[in-house]
C-alpha cells in the first residue's frame, strides 16, 4: 500500500507554493520523495520555503513566475526540467481575487486580472507541462478549484466564475488527454484559513455564518488539503480522472 503513495523519482511544480495550500502540499510531497519545484510571485519568500523542504530532507528549488504571465510560466517548466530533467506532477494552486463586491460593479481590470491568473494560468502552464508529461510516458495535473466553483459566493462573483472554469477545464483535459496517460483532476475547498482569504475568516461578521452551516464546526487549514493531493499525485490515483474532490467539512452536502 505504501507503494502506491510513493513519489520517489517523481518530480513536481507546485504554484502559489510560498505559503498557504501550495506550500503545504509542496512539504507534503517531498516528504513523500518528490523533487518539487516552488512557485510564485516573490523569489525571497519561495528560497524560504525551499530551504525549510530541504532542511526537512526534501529536495526543493524556488522559482519566481507569475502566473498570469504565460512566457513566465513556459520558462517555469523550461527551469524545472533544466534542473530535475522530467516533470510528472504539475499543482495549479496560484490564484487572486481582487473584487470584493457586486458582479455587475466590477471593472474590466478585475475581470482580465483575475481570468488571467486563475484561467489561463492554468491553461499555459498545463500546455507546457503536457509536453514534457507525454515525453516521460504520463503524469498529473491537479488544479485547485473551489466550492464557490460548484456554487457562487456571495460577492465573488468574478473569482466564482473563474473557479467554475477552471473545473470545467478539469474535466476537458481529463478527457482530452486520458490517452496519454495524463490525469487530471480537481481539488474544491471550502473557506480555509489562509492569507490568500483572511478577508474572510478574519472578519468575525464573516466567520460566523460559515461556521454556522459547517458540520466539521471550523473552517479549513492547509494540512487539510494534503491527504487529497498527495492521492492524486501518487499512483494510487491512476484510474482517476476528471474527478472534483471536495473539501469543505460537509457544507455543501447540504440542501440549505
Amino acid at each position: 500500500m505504501a507503494e502506491a503513495f510513493n513519489l520517489n523519482g517523481r518530480v513536481a511544480i507546485v504554484t502559489g507554493a510560498s505559503r498557504g495550500i501550495g506550500r503545504a502540499i509542496a512539504e507534503v510531497y517531498a516528504r513523500a520523495g518528490a523533487k518539487v519545484a516552488l512557485a510564485s510571485r516573490k523569489q525571497d519568500a519561495l528560497d524560504e520555503a525551499a530551504e525549510a523542504i530541504c532542511a526537512g530532507g526534501g529536495e526543493a528549488i524556488g522559482i519566481a513566475a507569475h502566473n498570469g504571465d504565460r512566457d513566465a510560466l513556459f520558462a517555469l517548466v523550461d527551469r524545472t526540467l533544466s534542473q530535475f530533467g522530467r516533470l510528472d506532477i504539475l499543482v495549479n494552486n496560484a490564484a487572486t481575487n481582487p473584487h470584493f463586491g457586486a458582479t455587475l460593479d466590477a471593472a474590466d481590470s478585475y475581470w482580465r486580472k483575475t481570468i488571467e491568473v486563475n484561467l489561463m494560468g492554468n491553461v499555459w502552464l498545463s500546455q507546457a507541462a503536457v509536453q514534457a508529461m507525454r515525453r516521460s510516458g504520463g503524469g498529473k495535473i491537479i488544479n485547485v478549484a473551489s466550492i464557490v466553483g460548484l456554487t457562487p459566493g456571495r460577492n465573488q462573483g468574478i473569482y466564482s466564475a473563474t473557479k467554475a472554469a477552471v473545473i470545467s477545464l478539469t474535466k476537458t483535459l481529463a478527457v482530452e488527454l486520458g490517452s496519454d496517460n495524463i490525469q487530471v483532476n480537481a481539488i474544491a475547498p471550502g473557506l480555509v484559513q489562509t492569507k490568500f482569504a483572511q478577508a474572510l475568516w478574519g472578519n468575525p461578521d464573516l466567520l460566523a455564518p460559515v461556521l454556522k452551516r459547517t458540520p466539521a464546526g471550523r473552517i479549513g487549514q492547509p494540512q487539510d488539503m494534503t491527504g487529497i493531493a498527495l492521492f492524486l499525485a501518487a499512483p494510487a490515483s491512476d484510474f482517476t480522472t476528471g474527478a472534483v474532490f471536495v473539501l469543505d467539512g460537509g457544507v455543501s452536502a447540504q440542501s440549505i
